[in-house]
C-alpha cells in the first residue's frame, strides 16, 4: 500500500524523525533541498535563470537551501522573501544567514521572467491553514503570471494538503516535488490541477516514523493486487464463485449486460441474471455465458427470487433496475433475505435513499457504490459539500450504517468502518461515461464471489476498473472511451497482473 498523508500526519512523522530518531530538522531540510535540485536536473528543467520565492516558515527554509545549492552550481539564481524577516522560523532564519554568507542575490520584487526562467514556490508548504489574502495572494498571482517553468516544493502554496481545496488562490505548478509521501490534497479536486507532475522523494522519513500510529488513508498499487489473484489449478466454475445480478428493466437491458460481462471478465465462474422477461433476447444474445431468470414486471414469484438469492455467493443489485414498484420489492426482498455479501448500486441506492434505515437490518455485508448525486440522496448532504469532503463523508456513512462505502468521484474513496480508507489513484476522465459504474459493480461482485474479503474486493475492484480505463484510453483517447472499452481493458489488466505475479492460470477441470 502507498500511504497518503494529511498535514497533521506529515508533521507528526517529521517530528518523530527529529525527536525519536534524533535526526536534526536542518538535516531533513538539507536532504529535501538536495532531492528537489536533483529532481530539477533529472527532469531537464530549464534553469538559465531561477527565482525562488520563500516564505518565513520551514518551507521557505527549504527554498533558501535550494537557492544556495543552485547558486553553488553556477546557476543565475535570486531569492525573494515574502514576509517579515523577524518572523522567520529558526531553521529558515539559519538558512537566510547562510545565503547572506554566500552572497546569494536577494531581490525585492517578482518580475515576469522569460521562457527560460524557472520560478520555485517555497512560500507555505503543507502548513497553510488559512485563506491566502492581501499581499500573499498578490505574491502568488505574480508568480503565476511569470513566464517559464514553475516548480513547487512539497505542495503548491494555496492547496490544502488535507482535502485539496484552494485556499483563496494557488500556485500553478508544472512540477511538484514532495517528500516522503504524497499528500491527500494533491490527489483531490481542485488541488490536483495545481500540482502538475508529482515526484515523491525520500528524505529519511518512512514507515518507521509513524511509531505507534497508523496512516488513515492509503492507495492500492499494482504490487498489492498479486496476493489476491491465486486460482486453484484444480478449480471449476463453482470454485470461482457465483454472482447473482439483479439488474435491468424494460428498455434498460444494457446495464445488466455491462455488469454481467464485467463479472465474467473479472474471473468468477457463474453469473445469473434476474431481469424482466422483455430483456431475455438481448441478454441471451449479448451475454450467452449467463444463466437467466426472468420475471413479469407486475408478477414476481417470491419463491423464484428467494431460490436465486440462496444460489449465490455474492449478489449485485441495482444496475438499470428502475425505481418502480417491482424494483422496490426486489430491493426489499434482497436486503431481507440475503445471506451472502450484497453490492448495492445505481437504482437500488435511490430506492434505499427513501429509507436508509433498511441498511441497519441486514445480517450480511453490504458494499454501496454511490456517485456524488446518489450519496446526496442517501445522506441528505449537498453535492457541493460531498465533493469538498469526499473522504470524511464516505467514512462517516460507512461507520453510521456499518457498510463498505465506495464513493465514486474523479478519485474514488473506499471507506471501511474503523479501518484505513483507500483513495484510488487509477482511472481518467474518459471513464465519466454511461455504464462505467455498472462495470464497477460487476467487478467488485466478481472478486467477492471468488472469496476475496469484501474490504479488499471493493478497493481492488476500483483499482482494476480504473486501470482498465487507463490502458484503453491509450488507444482511444479519453474522448473516445466508452464503457464497452473498459470491458475490453479488463483482460489487459489481468494479463498485466498475472505476468507480474506469475499467477497459475492452468485450465481448471
Amino acid at each position: 500500500m502507498e500511504y497518503l498523508v494529511n498535514s497533521r500526519e506529515m508533521k507528526m512523522c517529521d517530528e518523530n524523525t527529529s525527536t525519536h530518531f534524533q535526526i536534526p530538522s536542518m538535516v531533513l531540510m538539507e536532504r529535501a533541498a538536495l532531492c528537489f535540485v536533483d529532481a530539477l536536473y533529472k527532469q531537464n528543467i530549464p534553469m538559465k535563470r531561477v527565482l525562488v520565492v520563500c516564505g518565513t516558515g520551514n518551507n521557505g527554509g527549504d527554498g533558501m537551501a535550494v537557492a544556495r545549492l543552485l547558486f553553488l552550481r553556477g546557476i543565475s539564481v535570486r531569492f525573494y522573501l515574502a514576509g517579515d524577516k523577524k518572523k522567520l522560523s529558526p531553521q529558515a532564519a539559519q538558512q537566510y544567514q547562510i545565503l547572506q554568507k554566500y552572497d546569494v542575490p536577494e531581490t525585492d520584487e517578482i518580475l515576469e521572467e522569460d521562457e527560460q526562467a524557472l520560478v520555485v514556490d517555497a512560500l507555505f508548504g503543507i502548513g497553510l491553514s488559512r485563506k491566502l489574502e492581501g499581499a500573499m495572494a498578490a505574491c502568488v498571482e505574480r508568480m503565476n503570471q511569470c513566464r517559464g517553468y514553475k516548480a513547487a516544493i512539497d505542495i503548491p502554496s494555496g492547496v490544502s494538503a488535507d482535502d485539496g481545496q484552494i485556499m483563496g488562490c494557488a500556485f500553478q505548478a508544472d512540477l511538484t516535488v514532495t517528500f516522503a509521501y504524497r499528500k491527500i490534497g494533491m490527489l483531490l479536486s481542485p488541488g490536483n490541477s495545481a500540482c502538475g507532475r508529482i515526484m515523491v522523494c525520500d528524505i529519511g522519513i518512512g514507515a518507521h516514523s509513524w511509531l505507534e500510529k497508523k496512516p488513515t488513508v492509503c492507495a492500492w498499487t499494482m504490487a498489492d493486487c498479486g496476493p489476491w489473484l491465486e486460482r486453484s489449478i484444480n478449480g471449476h466454475k463453482g470454485t470461482f464463485g457465483k454472482v447473482l445480478l439483479i439488474a435491468g428493466s424494460v428498455n434498460m437491458a444494457g446495464a445488466a449486460v455491462l455488469s454481467a460481462t464485467a463479472a465474467y471478465r473479472s474471473g468468477c465462474g457463474l453469473v445469473r441474471i434476474v431481469s424482466p422477461e422483455e430483456n431475455r433476447v438481448i441478454l441471451q444474445t449479448s451475454v450467452p455465458e449467463a444463466i437467466l431468470t426472468t420475471y413479469q414486471e407486475r408478477k414476481i414469484d417470491s419463491a423464484t427470487i428467494n431460490e436465486a438469492l440462496s444460489w449465490a455467493d455474492v449478489i449485485v443489485i441495482g444496475p438499470g433496475l428502475g425505481t418502480g414498484d417491482t424494483a422496490h420489492r426486489l430491493v426489499a426482498m434482497t436486503l431481507k433475505n440475503a445471506a451472502v455479501p450484497v453490492v448495492v448500486d445505481a437504482d437500488a441506492l435511490n430506492i434505499i435513499a427513501e429509507d436508509t434505515g433498511q441498511l441497519l437490518k441486514p445480517h450480511t455485508e453490504l458494499i454501496l457504490t454511490p456517485h456524488l448525486g446518489e450519496m446526496a440522496r442517501l445522506s441528505g448532504l449537498a453535492v457541493s459539500y460531498i465533493r469538498e469532503n469526499v473522504i470524511s463523508v464516505a467514512e462517516e456513512f460507512a461507520r453510521e450504517y456499518n457498510v463498505i462505502c465506495v464513493l465514486k468521484d474523479a478519485r474514488t474513496v473506499t471507506a471501511v468502518p474503523y479501518r484505513s480508507t483507500c483513495l484510488n489513484t487509477t482511472g481518467n476522465n474518459g471513464m465519466a461515461t454511461a455504464g462505467s459504474g455498472d462495470i464497477l459493480s460487476g467487478i467488485i461482485g466478481s472478486l467477492a464471489a471468488q472469496g476475496i474479503p469484501c474490504d479488499k474486493a471493493a478497493p481492488l475492484g476500483v483499482y482494476i476498473h480504473g486501470r482498465a480505463g487507463d490502458l484503453m484510453a491509450k488507444d482511444t483517447g479519453v474522448h473516445g472511451l466508452l464503457a464497452s472499452g473498459i470491458l475490453e481493458g479488463l483482460p489487459r489488466v489481468w494479463s498485466e497482473l498475472e505476468a507480474r505475479t506469475e499467477v497459475n492460470i492452468h485450465e481448471g477441470i
